[in-house]
């Protein structure tokens, strides 16, 4: 999986609501990966290192407001700002193991009343993924993790009308639902299988573009 036998990496990406275990999962199978020889690279969106995702956070964490969407905007950009690295790591061989993307910018903002296609214009030529998880729980299940409801978009109605707008976007082609109220471990083996089975049928193939 490198530039010497010209298998490009996989881009692989953890979808659902907050607090559904993503950020954890994704790290662990980036170990998982590692340990077995494979190269891969956790990344996260929206990344609030950058400028704009320092603005970003400033909104999620209620410091900071904008027009719905004014901050649709800002999480298309902050993704947009990472789009030449990660081709470049893709085409180097590392796959990529990605916490939320462009299905998180539209189902959030779509929920909260605006269009759907006008949400997906800006994102529209963002790589596409190979493999989209999108990890289900309970509104009941949700509401006891730790840590639920410190930002803005924790709130179990609003979490309900992003699940209904993931349901949308669901293209069976290349995502796959999985029920995460189950133990970690457990979780992580069928992610793990999901990720090696993409990562080895994905090497030949072009990278697609987004809508």
């Amino acid at each position: 999986m490198s530039e010497l036998n010209g298998k490009r990496g996989a881009f692989i990406v953890l979808e659902g609501c907050d607090r559904t275990g993503k950020t954890t999962q994704c790290k662990t199978l980036v170990t998982k990966l590692e340990q077995a020889n494979v190269q891969a690279r956790y990344m996260n969106f929206p990344d609030r290192s950058t400028q704009c995702g320092q603005l970003i956070n400033g909104y999620l964490t209620r410091k900071d407001d904008f027009t719905d969407e004014g901050i649709h905007l800002l999480f298309t950009l902050n993704r947009w700002e990472r789009m030449k690295e990660m081709e470049k790591l893709l085409k180097s061989g590392v796959n990529l193991i990605v916490d939320r993307y462009s299905y998180s910018g539209v189902a959030f903002s779509s929920a909260k009343g605006l269009d759907m296609e006008w949400c997906k214009a800006p994102e529209s030529g963002l790589l596409k993924p190979d493999l989209v998880i999108l990890l289900t729980l309970s509104m009941d299940a949700l509401a006891k993790r730790i840590g639920f409801g410190d930002e803005r978009y924790e709130v179990p109605t609003f979490q309900r009308k992003v699940v209904e707008r993931y349901k949308m976007l669901m293209d069976d082609q290349y995502w796959k639902a999985i029920d995460a109220d189950r133990p970690f471990d457990h979780i992580t083996e069928i992610l793990y299988d999901e990720v090696v089975r993409t990562i080895e049928n994905v090497g030949d193939k072009p990278l697609g573009k987004l809508w």
